[in-house]
């Protein structure tokens, strides 16, 4: 979905040139969210004004129309400076200029603002500010919010006589939004200054001092409301506050240090200038000025932490850029025989065939005393519950349920204080899935979170859970991150299990398996130059149907929906016991189809829907084990032979051919594989 950059300098002297290029640099780290339009806003020569450079297209564009900029000082040296960026993706109102941030009050630039997520209220406020003359020039929702800022901002000065402070102005604004939003302003009339807010969608702080932090945390600030009367849209009286300075910030002598901070709606945009961060929570409004920052709460909690601590990143710059691949989905493919080894490190002992999982060392009791375990997720992270849901279900004899993220809301499926609920998202930012997790919670459900991003909502809000360590993953078309979930869930189950004597061979079998399952990825990642054969005689392909069953049911599904991310060819995952009723009307000799054929216990089955594919002139490409026992047979067709496993790790292995045969069928197509079309990585609307 949308990014946000904002990046600004405190007694640390940068040239407008390098003002802009940090800002065009955090944009291009944000591209893999997918967007379909980019601006961002600087200071101008003097302190009323900004300058607002907007195009419809990618961040190389934006980077063109400014270099084009006749008088554009690029050497203005700024000690003191504050700079917003953002990658649009379309939702209300079509690509285009106007539609694009920053969004602006009027034409002065009075208040920039940029946007991520859905403000639900916008209509009605518009409604009300046309009424008091605003004129409006986009069709988005969140211009509304440039021009409620200014209406509040006269109406209180006009009113009382003086202004609002900018983070009572920004506290006003929040409380008449409805929805999700990770909001910047900007404003010449707090010069330096930013004010940032969050509900709902994601956003944090990097901080860069030359000078060690005196402190790993910062100061929520103390807040008195004013009870007397609400503020709303005609009551704007601000709120009294009392301040106090963040002691990370200050040198020994009490002022305020140099110190640069870059806001962005995920790490891969700060790590490169720095990797201590400060994640925001809902309703925290982060005020940065002459240097200090300081986070108040739009409402009062007393259950929530008076301070927020500043972490320290773990990833490396190396793993957000390509190296020697053409793609990130290539490279990302590539690196799952480390990626998957990383998800077990320090958790499975190999020795002994045991699995520790911390993360749910507080809770493993209750989730063995639960009645039922519900996962819930969307795309792919729901194809990974589908893939262990029988392991599950085999290990810990609980009733397993798998329930879409939105259709748990929908059909507001019943939760009790007795069950468990899995959530499992690559960002832990999806906006469905947290909206899930809200649900079961409020039922007293015990919540454990599967997420790959440490500091997300969804590894916050939760009870417990477990990171799946795969490292950044930039594709908007997820690889590693599905392998490690699916390695992540394995394990979870295996140590739910691990009081059972009975299930002790099982385990065992298993754990073996995880052992090898390294190698045999790399010999899976061996197919490559076969499969880029195979990709270029279905590149003209307007459909394509891949058959599976038992495990391998979640690796056809898997499999069909990296295809239609990244090929834009329809593709769809069929059990292969239901071809008889019905999709076998679809097979004749011009068909596409991909097999799964392992020998495992269903072998037998699925042997009986290739004759019947076979016999209608279907001629499959066949996914087998390297022992198959009828070799013979199979060699009149294309077979791609895989290593063999234990049944439940098998499709860990089978993915792996069919996610290189996607990035091959994209790249044979033309298609740029790591940023489809209309497909944002971080779902954080609706």
């Amino acid at each position: 979905m949308c990014g946000i950059f904002a990046y600004i300098n405190y007694l640390v002297d940068r040239d407008r040139a390098f003002i802009l290029n940090t800002l065009l640099n955090g944009l291009a780290r944000l591209e893999y969210r997918g967007y379909d339009s980019v601006g961002l806003a600087v200071d101008g020569d003097n302190e009323s004004e900004s300058y607002v450079f907007k195009v419809v297209g990618k961040v190389v564009a934006l980077r063109k129309r400014i270099e084009s900029v006749p008088d554009l000082d690029t050497a203005r040296i700024f000690n003191e400076h504050a700079g917003v960026a953002h990658t649009r993706w379309a939702t209300h109102g079509v690509p285009s200029e106007r539609n694009s941030h920053p969004h602006t009050s009027d034409r002065k630039n009075e208040f920039l603002v940029v946007h991520n997520g859905i403000i639900t209220n916008y209509k009605e406020l518009r409604i009300i500010l046309e009424k008091f003359g605003f004129v409006f020039e986009s069709d988005t929702d969140t211009e509304v919010v440039a021009k409620l800022a200014k209406y509040i901002y006269d109406t209180q000065k006009k009113s009382m006589g003086s202004a609002l402070t900018f983070t009572g102005l920004v506290k006003a604004v929040c409380k008449e939004l409805q929805g999700a939003f990770a909001l910047i302003f900007k404003s010449p009339h707090f010069p330096g200054e930013l004010v940032a807010a969050r509900r709902g969608s994601p956003l944090l702080i990097g901080v860069k001092t030359a000078k060690k932090l005196k402190v790993d945390f910062v100061d929520v600030n103390t807040e008195v409301e004013n009870t007397e009367k609400e503020n709303d849209l005609l009551s704007v009286d601000a709120p009294r506050v009392r301040r106090t300075q963040s002691r990370s910030f200050m040198g020994e002598d009490g002022i305020v240090e140099p110190v640069e901070y870059i806001l962005a709606s995920d790490a891969s945009a700060v790590i490169e200038h720095t990797k201590k961060v400060l994640y925001l929570e809902d309703d925290d409004i982060a005020h940065i000025s002459m240097g200090d920052l300081h986070i108040h709460r739009l409402r009062r909690d007393d259950s929530m932490s008076s301070i927020r601590s500043i972490q320290t990143l773990e990833a490396e710059l190396a793993q957000i850029q390509k190296g020697a691949f053409a793609h990130f989905m290539q490279k990302e493919v590539c690196e799952q025989p480390e990626s998957v080894v990383n998800t077990m490190r320090g958790r499975v002992s190999f020795d002994d065939h045991r699995v520790v999982l911390g993360g749910l060392r507080s809770q493993l009791a209750n989730i063995r005393r639960s009645r039922r375990i519900i996962f819930s997720a969307c795309g792919t992270s729901y194809h990974s519950c589908v893939a262990t849901r029988a392991l599950f279900a085999e290990l810990t004899e609980l009733p397993i349920s798998i329930e879409n993220s939105s259709q748990l809301l929908d059909e507001q499926v019943p939760v009790f204080r007795d069950d468990v609920c899995v959530f499992v998202s690559q960002s832990g930012e999806t906006k469905d899935t947290l909206l899930a997790l809200e649900y079961c919670k409020d039922r007293g459900a015990l919540c454990v979170g599967v997420t790959n991003t440490v500091g997300s909502t969804i590894s916050r809000e939760t009870h417990c859970g477990v990171h799946i360590n795969a490292g950044p993953e930039i594709s908007v078309a997820s690889t590693k991150a599905y392998t490690s979930q699916f390695i992540a869930l394995v394990m979870i189950a295996l140590q739910l299990s691990d009081d059972n004597y009975q299930k002790a061979n099982r385990r065992r079998e298993i754990i073996d398996g995880l052992f090898n399952l390294s190698e045999h990825i790399r010999q899976a990642l061996a197919l490559d130059s076969q499969l880029k054969e195979i990709a270029l005689t279905l590149a003209s392909q307007e459909s394509i149907i891949l058959l599976g069953r038992g495990y391998q049911g979640a690796t056809c599904l898997e499999g069909a929906l990296k295809i239609k991310e990244v090929t834009y060819i329809h593709a769809e995952g069929i059990l292969a016991g239901e071809l008889k009723h019905g999709p076998l009307a679809l097979i004749d000799e011009k068909t596409a189809m991909i097999l799964v054929m392992n020998t495992d216990r269903h072998r037998a089955d699925v042997d009986n829907a290739f004759k019947q594919i076979t016999a209608r002139g279907g001629r499959p490409i066949v996914l087998a084990n390297e022992d198959d026992p009828d070799q013979e047979t199979l060699a009149k067709y294309t077979v791609l032979f895989v290593p063999k496993t234990v049944d439940a790790l098998q499709a860990i292995i089978n993915i792996i051919p069919l996610q290189l045969l996607s990035y091959h069928l994209a790249v044979a197509k033309g298609i740029d594989p790591d940023y489809p079309r209309n497909l944002a990585k971080s779902v954080t609307t609706q």
